[in-house]
């Protein structure tokens, strides 16, 4: 073996250069004479090269070599089965035969410059030339595939050469045996190259990860592109400097016998070419980050007019705007309906109303509409529900969220989004935009051509249910020309037992709060004074909007001293509440006001009640008579009730008790009114329901856990 002493102290002299020329080359990587030099051999002749199968060829070599790494040398299993053979893909072969020449070319400029310790910028820049008339895509991946091709052969060679005696007399020529013996001081050596190995196979990637951006959303000349590509030749020159030192690692080892040193040199210009690639590889990363978000930006602007010119087109039917709201791909059935997935398709030639909410709808909504949706199957009126639940798609959904999402679906009998991240951020833009989403769930209605109607009929369905079928404008307004303020109107069908006291002729009150002093002495005076005059009254109490453990503790205090009727369903209690907010957001649509419209002053009286700190009640009898008051002037007024007891003889109880509350009343007052966050719909002036002067408006943030 003395014979091989002599070229290995010959190649190690080599190393010494290299290493200095290495560094030399490190510290000259943004260089830009260097940089010129690249760009001078870049001169493209328009040749379109499909380099992704190349690529996955590439990959199967590099799977297949690390086994054979680990197997051979260091005895750790194989696992060669597992790995995807994708050696046999149509249209593979007519690639390769067209670049097979190429390829070999590179191999053997490779096998060459590299075998005779040669400076590797001069063979990096040889390789350049070669390929000069390709793109910096193809230049990369074919440099690759021809060092894939030699580091293939090398360990097929080792990992067959203990039973195939051809691979054996191969391995003796080429002095492999002693490779395979000393396998173990080599691993760092071996380790340094597999990783160089995969972060110029990630850089390969994402070159041509560049090349096939969509040029419809992103051009090379437009940021970000223009940025990356500028960083584009730098890459690729890295990229195939480090393949000139694979290969040299490699091309090394034949011959050198058994004179092995610790490769320490060797590992650590390796290792450093390695992080240099890796850098590269993540600022590629970023810079592909940055044109994925701006080519998204640009679909969902394109989606988002595209929506625009949907809803503004006559149409046959709902199926266009409801696959582009919904969802326009055919892959997946993206409604859900109990268990059961559907198309959008099953929506044809029916009203569709549109449920949009965050995911903390109300559970008292859900049941409420649930009510309506059951009676409407069950009528001539044909609707379909379908939930769009809207969340914050700049983070994934997390599992409180997800199961938030499932709880909810479980809830309704109507159809549902299969998937929150099925809903495109152009049509969340949208919904929020146009239809004016913010919080609160809203009720858009589309007709049988999908063609808007009523961008939230939520108001009418709460005041009059199906009754309000088809929920456009003109059939609110021919409600509420049938309306009056009245007992039916407050109550409506919450609760029957209230209209079948009604109908035997009984008084009403209905009263709310939660101060308990004063509920028990109301209660006790109103049956004084109900007994006085000799009218049947009954007691009903409605709560407090936005205070249900308030509201609960009172409900028990009042059935405790059994005070009288309560609304123990909490649903009943937010239900009363919400028509109230409805119809003041009904009649402000409708440009309503108190001066004009006595159902909008009621409804303003009633929200301040409830605005209030203290107690109110109303008091009806029959379909028209009503006396109201605040809690403080209510109760005087019973306690009075020997100074208009005549009166009641004379005009009735109810004429009779305004006519005193009206004696009663003085100028100074301080009433309050909290209106809802009603989609930006809250009116500019709101005026006192009382003495009719405008109110000042002041903004409150609210967050109760009540």
């Amino acid at each position: 073996m003395a014979a091989t002493a002599q070229p290995n102290r010959v190649q190690q002299q080599q190393q010494v250069v290299k290493g200095r020329d290495h560094a030399k080359f490190l510290r000259m990587s943004d260089d830009t004479t260097m940089m010129k030099q690249i760009q001078a051999t870049h001169t493209p002749d328009g040749r379109e090269v499909e380099v992704k199968p190349i690529v996955q060829v590439i990959e199967d070599i590099l799977n297949h070599a690390t086994p054979a790494i680990d197997g051979t040398l260091y005895g750790n299993p194989s696992h060669l089965e597992a790995l995807e053979d994708r050696s046999s893909q149509d249209g593979l072969r007519g690639i390769l035969e067209e670049l097979a020449y190429t390829i070999q070319k590179i191999s053997c400029e490779l096998s060459c410059k590299c075998s005779g310790g040669g400076d590797a910028h001069a063979t990096t820049m040889a390789v350049f030339n070669m390929l000069s008339h390709y793109s910096w895509d193809a230049k990369v991946a074919l440099s690759l595939a021809a060092f894939a091709a030699n580091y293939g052969e090398f360990w097929l060679v080792i990992q067959l050469y203990a039973t195939n005696p051809l691979a054996k007399s191969v391995a003796l020529l080429k002095q492999l045996p002693d490779i395979i013996e000393h396998g173990n001081s080599l691993k760092s050596r071996f380790d340094a190259v597999t990783k160089l190995i995969n972060v110029m196979l990630d850089v390969t990637k994402s070159i041509i990860e560049f090349k096939e951006l969509p040029s419809l959303y992103i051009s090379p000349d437009m940021p970000p592109m223009s940025s990356a590509m500028a960083h584009i030749p730098t890459a690729a020159y890295w990229t195939i400097r480090g393949i000139v030192a694979c290969a040299s690692q490699i091309i090394s080892l034949i011959g050198m016998s058994n004179e092995y040193t610790s490769w320490t040199t060797e590992s650590w210009e390796l290792s450093t070419l390695a992080h240099k690639v890796s850098s590269i590889h993540e600022h590629l990363i970023q810079q592909l980050i940055l044109c994925h978000q701006h080519i998204e930006e640009k679909k969902q602007f394109e989606t988002y007019n595209n929506l625009v010119r949907i809803f503004e087109m006559p149409h046959l039917d709902n199926q266009k705007v409801l696959k582009t709201l919904i969802y326009a791909k055919e892959d997946i059935q993206p409604l859900l309906q109990g268990n059961t997935k559907v198309n959008i398709e099953i929506l044809r030639r029916k009203t569709v109303l549109l449920l949009i909410s965050d995911l903390d709808l109300l559970h008292e909504e859900i049941v409420i509409l649930h009510k309506f949706y059951r009676e409407q199957i069950k009528s001539d009126v044909e609707y379909e529900v379908v939930w769009l639940p809207v969340v914050d798609r700049s983070k994934p959904l997390n599992e409180e969220n997800q199961n938030k999402f499932h709880e909810l679906q479980k809830e309704m009998p109507w159809y549902t989004l299969l998937h929150p991240s099925l809903l495109e951020p152009a049509v969340v833009r949208y919904i929020k935009e146009v239809w004016h989403f913010t919080k609160k769930a809203i009720l858009v209605v589309l007709d049988l051509q999908g063609k808007v109607v009523c961008r939230n009929a939520l108001h009418m369905m709460w005041i009059w249910g199906n009754t309000a079928y088809p929920f456009t404008n003109l059939k609110e307004e021919s409600l509420w020309k049938e309306e009056t303020w009245r007992l039916k109107l407050l109550v409506d069908d919450i609760d029957a037992t209230i209209f079948a006291w009604a109908n035997q002729g009984k008084y009403i009150c209905i009263y709310g709060g939660v101060n308990s002093d004063w509920i028990l002495n109301f209660n006790t005076a109103a049956r004084e004074v109900a007994k006085a005059a000799g009218i049947q009254l009954e007691m009903v109490y409605v709560g407090k909007s936005n205070a249900k453990e308030q509201v609960r503790k009172t409900i028990t205090f009042i059935s405790s001293r059994s005070l009288g009727y309560c609304w123990t369903d909490p649903t009943n209690i937010w239900f009363f509440w919400t028509r109230m907010e409805s119809m003041l957001y009904s009649k402000t649509q409708h440009g309503k006001t108190i001066e004009n419209d006595s159902i909008f002053a009621g409804v303003l009286t009633m929200l301040s009640f409830d605005g209030s700190d203290q107690g109110w009640s109303v008091i009806c009898h029959g379909p028209t008579e009503m006396a109201k008051a605040k809690g403080d002037m209510i109760l005087k007024c019973f306690t009075e009730y020997s100074d208009w007891s005549d009166n009641v003889q004379q005009n009735g109880f109810i004429p009779a008790l305004n006519e005193h509350l009206q004696k009663l009343h003085t100028p100074e007052h301080c009433n309050r009114l909290i209106l809802p966050g009603i989609n930006g719909d809250i009116p500019e002036k709101v005026v006192c329901a009382e003495c009719g002067r405008p109110m000042e408006k002041y903004f409150m943030y609210r967050c109760c856990t009540d």
